[in-house]
C-alpha cells in the first residue's frame, strides 16, 4: 500500500458503510475526512473547515481516556447538536498514531461494520507509521545539517550550506532567515519534553518554511520567508503559553530573536545571537521572556564576553568601596536608580520617593566614595558598567546552570 493513500482508506470505508469518515492525529487534528451522507454535527464542519477543533473539545474528547484505547468504544462529545461517535485507535507496533472517528448518528452500527472500521484503521496505523519513519528520518538529517551549519567550523558551515540548498527546503529568493531560540532552565526530562511539545504548537502560527533542532535544554528554528516580516510574535506567544501548561512551577522556558540575515551563510550570526538573547532573558528578568537582539542595549556587548571574564571585570574597585560603605544598599541602589533613568533627577526622585536634596546628599555621598565625579563622562560609563557587570555575575552565580 502506497504511503500516500490515508484518503483512499476513509473514501473507501465511507463508501461501504455509507457514513462520513474521518481521521485525526493523537492530537485531535484532521488528517483526512470523506465526504459526508447528511451525518456530520457542528464538531465534525469544524474540524473539516479548520482542519482542528477548539481546545476545550480537544479537552473533552480526550478526557474519556481514548489515548489508552486498543479497541472501538463510543464517544459523546458534549455540545448542542453534537452526536455520538465511535472512536477507533489508530496504531501500528504499539504507538498511538491517531484516531479514526465514524459518527453513530442512531447507534445502530453493527459489530461488522465496527470491524470494518477496526481494519480501515489498521490500514491507516501502517500507512501513519512509514510515514513517522519517513519523518523522523528526515528531521534527524535536517538537525545534523542545521548543527553543522551553526558549527564553528567554517568548512561544515559552507558544506550545510550547500546540503540545505540541495534539499530544496527553503525558497529560492528567501529575503530573510530568522533563528528564533529557546532555553530552558529546570524542570529536567519532563521539561525537554514540554520544550518539544510547545516547539510544535508555536510553529503551527507560522506558515513559513522552518527547520527545528533540539537537545534536553535548548531548542532553536531556523524560518525563511519571502516577505520581510515573520509571525515571532505569535510563534513566541504560542510556544510559551503552551510550555507553561505542560509543566510545574521551577521550569522556566526563555526565547531569544537573532536578527533577520539575508544567506544560509549568515544563519551562524543569527544563531549567536539569539542564543545571546535567550541568556540575557534568563539573567535579566526586567527584560522579560521574549528577547530580541538589537533591543538590549549593553547587554549585547557584556554577554559576549567569557564567563570567567565577566566575573572578574565585575569587581569594580569604586563599587566595592561603595558597597562598604553602604551596608543597607540605598547609595546602590539610589545610583542605580539615577543611571536608569539618564540622570534626570526629578524622575530618579520620584521613583525613589525621596526629595530632590535627599538625592543630591547621597549623590554626592557616592561620589565621596566611589572618588568618581559623575560629571565626568569616563566615571559614568565606568560605574554605570560596572553595576550592569555586578548584576550579571550574580545573576550567572545564583544560576549554576
Amino acid at each position: 500500500m502506497a504511503d500516500d493513500d490515508l484518503q483512499d482508506i476513509v473514501d473507501e470505508l465511507a463508501g461501504r458503510l455509507q457514513r462520513s469518515v474521518a481521521i485525526d492525529d493523537p492530537a485531535i487534528r484532521l488528517l483526512a475526512a470523506s465526504r459526508h451522507f447528511g451525518d456530520e454535527d457542528p464538531v465534525r464542519v469544524a474540524s473539516v473547515l479548520n482542519r482542528s477543533v477548539s481546545p476545550g473539545v480537544v479537552d473533552e474528547v480526550l478526557r474519556h481516556g481514548i489515548a489508552g484505547w486498543t479497541r472501538p468504544g463510543s464517544v459523546v462529545v458534549p455540545g448542542e447538536s453534537t452526536l455520538p461517535r465511535l472512536c477507533v485507535p489508530v496504531r501500528c507496533s504499539g504507538l498511538l498514531l491517531g484516531y479514526l472517528w465514524l459518527i453513530d448518528t442512531d447507534g445502530t452500527l453493527d459489530p461488522g461494520e465496527i470491524e470494518l472500521a477496526d481494519d480501515a484503521a489498521a490500514r491507516a496505523g501502517v500507512v501513519l507509521y512509514r510515514r513517522l519513519i519517513l519523518h523522523e528520518r528526515s528531521k534527524a538529517r535536517h538537525e545534523a545539517i542545521l548543527r553543522e551549519l551553526v558549527s564553528s567550523d567554517h568548512s561544515a558551515r559552507i558544506q550545510a550550506v550547500e546540503d540545505l540548498r540541495a534539499e530544496n527546503l527553503f525558497p529560492e529568493r528567501a529575503a530573510s532567515f530568522v533563528v528564533l531560540g529557546a532555553q530552558v532552565s529546570g524542570g529536567g526530562d519532563a521539561a525537554a519534553v514540554a520544550l518539544e511539545s510547545a516547539l510544535e504548537e508555536g510553529l503551527r502560527a507560522s506558515n513559513d518554511v522552518h527547520l527545528t533542532a533540539a537537545n534536553r535544554s535548548r531548542a532553536w528554528v531556523l524560518l525563511a520567508r519571502h516577505a520581510a516580516e515573520l509571525p515571532i510574535d505569535a510563534v513566541s506567544d504560542r510556544i510559551l503559553a503552551r510550555f507553561r501548561s505542560l509543566t510545574r512551577d521551577g521550569a522556566q522556558v526563555v526565547i531569544g530573536v537573532g536578527s533577520a540575515v539575508e544567506g544560509l551563510e549568515s544563519v551562524v550570526d543569527s544563531y549567536r545571537q539569539a542564543f545571546l538573547a535567550a541568556r540575557a532573558a534568563l539573567l535579566v528578568p526586567s527584560i522579560g521572556t521574549v528577547a530580541r537582539w538589537g533591543e538590549l542595549g549593553p547587554y549585547e556587548v557584556l554577554l559576549k564576553l567569557p564567563v570567567d571574564d565577566l566575573l572578574l571585570a565585575s569587581q569594580v574597585p569604586a563599587l566595592a568601596e561603595l558597597e562598604r560603605h553602604d551596608p543597607h544598599g540605598v547609595l546602590m541602589q539610589t545610583l542605580e536608580a539615577f543611571f536608569d533613568h539618564a540622570g534626570d533627577v526629578r524622575r530618579t526622585a520620584d521613583l525613589l520617593c525621596v526629595h530632590r536634596a535627599t538625592l543630591y546628599h547621597r549623590l554626592k555621598r557616592i561620589e565621596t566614595h566611589t572618588g568618581s565625579r559623575l560629571s565626568r563622562g569616563d566615571d559614568w560609563l565606568t560605574l554605570h558598567l560596572g553595576l550592569k557587570l555586578r548584576a550579571l555575575a550574580a545573576a550567572y552565580r545564583s544560576r549554576p546552570d
